[in-house]
Parts: C-alpha cells; structure tokens; sequence
C-alpha cells in the first residue's frame, strides 16, 4: 500500500539530442508552417525514482501529458514566460494520480540541433519559393501584384525564421511532479522554486538534488483535517487536507474558469451541469 508521501515521482521532459528533431505525428501535418512554429517529439528525459510499487510509471501517458503540444522552439525574439498546468492519469480500476508541469525554454547547445533547424528552413525557403512562383507567362498576375517571384509573400513567411549565425536557439523543457492528491498550489511553488533555482545566478543553500529527495522521500500526505508546512528551496510551502466531514479537495483557482470561458458560459456550464446534460469542453 502507499506510504502516503506527499509526491511520488519528479520527472522531466524535453528534446532528447540522440534522436534529434522528430516530427510529432500526434499534432497533425504541419509542414506548411515555418519550422519553428512545427512540433516535435518529446521525451521523458529522466524520472526519479524509477518506479514506486503502488503507483506504476506510465511513461508513455506522462510524457504526453506532460509536453500536450510536443517540443516549441522559439528564438531570442520570442516571449518565453514559464508555462504551468496540470493532468489527471485515470487508470482503468479508477484509481487517479495527478500530474503538475512547468514547462520553461532553456538554449539550445547542441550544434547539430541548431543545424538540423537551419537545414529544415533551407528546405522550407526553398518548397515555399516553388509554391508561391507565378507562371513566367503570367504578366498580368506580375503587374498587379508587383512581384514576379513571389518575394514579398515569401519575406513575409520568411520574417518568423532562424539564421544559425545570427540568433540563438531555444527548446521547451519541462519539470514536473506526480502526486497521489491533487496539491496544486503547493506543487506549483516547488517547480517555481527549483526553476527559479537552476536559473539563478546564485546558487541555492543546498544541491538541488537534496530539495528533491525531500518532496519524494521525507515530505509526508497531511492527515485529513489538517495542514502541512515543508521547506521549499527558497521559503515554507503550505497545503491543506479537507477533513472527511468537508468538501473534497479543490485546490483550483475559480477565478481562472471565469477568466477563461466568461460569465455568461460559467452560467450556462453550471446550469448544463445541474439539468445532468452532457457536457463536452473542446480546446486546442
């Protein structure tokens, strides 16, 4: 049975630089978009432990879960805020595990990577210059739009690109935490604090590894009823167990699916809700 540790598994996942540049066939066909707005194979790069008896690792669904979207790749020109959002694993007894993931941009250094992306827009340059040619028979179609080759459509397209020699190159990566109990305000802190932890310029008391051995091994479930205080890498995480008298534990903000869908749609999601409608939410 399960020790009641408070997280079971740190993971992380991102571009695994053996394989390289692996369209993700998940997402569809997006060739016609510029390479670096394609998306591309994730991997569980590492996961600490490597197993726990009462709740087997499924690699394939974290990973997925993890990194929905596949690897992004940006460049110095892009925004690249660190992203968190969370996922519920709910296997076929109906038992669930909980996921929360903080996915951040780090740079590229491997210099095949780098070249691999430069190649993948030669060819793109290339196929989208054939494409978007007009006849040379054309002259009329030439007078009208004022470009016979096509090059100011293709200096648009070409506006979001990748020059090896002149930007710098950078990947999605993502962290994350699986736990027995849907604890999101607490996991969020823990990956901000070891993010912040790997980005800053000065290093924390401790060696990372040690804050991550605490969350898996000597953090405990709090009982129900009661509240827990651990020590994070730069201040005190706190969480709360509702007690079986209560609410179950909902530790969303609710602000954020007003945020989202609006009042009006909260309304009418809640009225769908109590007249036991079926109820489909679609998103990208």
């Amino acid at each position: 049975s399960a020790p009641g540790r408070f997280a079971d598994y740190f993971v992380i996942c991102g571009l695994d630089t053996e394989t390289g540049l692996e369209p993700d066939e998940l997402s569809g066909e997006n060739f016609e978009q510029t390479p670096l707005r394609r998306t591309f194979k994730s991997k569980v790069l590492a996961r600490y432990p490597e197993n726990v008896e009462w709740n087997p690792f499924d690699q394939d669904a974290v990973g997925m879960l993890c990194m929905p979207k596949g690897l992004a790749f940006k460049t110095q020109a892009d925004s690249r805020e660190p992203q968190f959002h969370s996922f519920i694993i709910t296997r076929e007894d109906g038992s669930r595990t909980f996921g929360f993931s903080l996915t951040f941009f780090e740079e590229v250094t491997s210099k095949q990577i780098c070249s691999a992306m430069q190649t993948l827009y030669h060819m793109h340059n290339a196929e989208y210059d054939i494409l978007h040619t007009p006849p040379t028979n054309d002259k009329e179609s030439c007078s009208s739009t004022g470009d016979c080759n096509g090059t100011s459509v293709s200096k648009l397209q070409r506006f979001n690109s990748y020059d090896i020699s002149r930007d710098t190159l950078y990947v999605s990566k993502c962290i994350c935490l699986i736990t027995p109990m849907s604890f999101m305000k607490a996991c969020k802190k823990v990956l901000e604090q070891l993010h912040q932890a790997v980005t800053s310029p000065q290093p924390p008391p401790l060696p990372l590894e040690s804050y991550i051995y605490n969350i898996l091994y000597e953090v405990p479930l709090p009982p129900a009823g009661r509240s827990l205080k651990f020590s994070g890498v730069y201040g005190p995480i706190i969480c709360q167990r509702p007690s079986t008298s209560e609410l179950p534990l909902f530790d969303f903000p609710v602000k954020e699916v007003f945020e989202l869908l609006g009042v009006e749609n909260v309304v009418q999601l809640f009225t769908c809700a109590l007249l036991e409608f079926q109820i489909l939410l679609y998103s990208q």
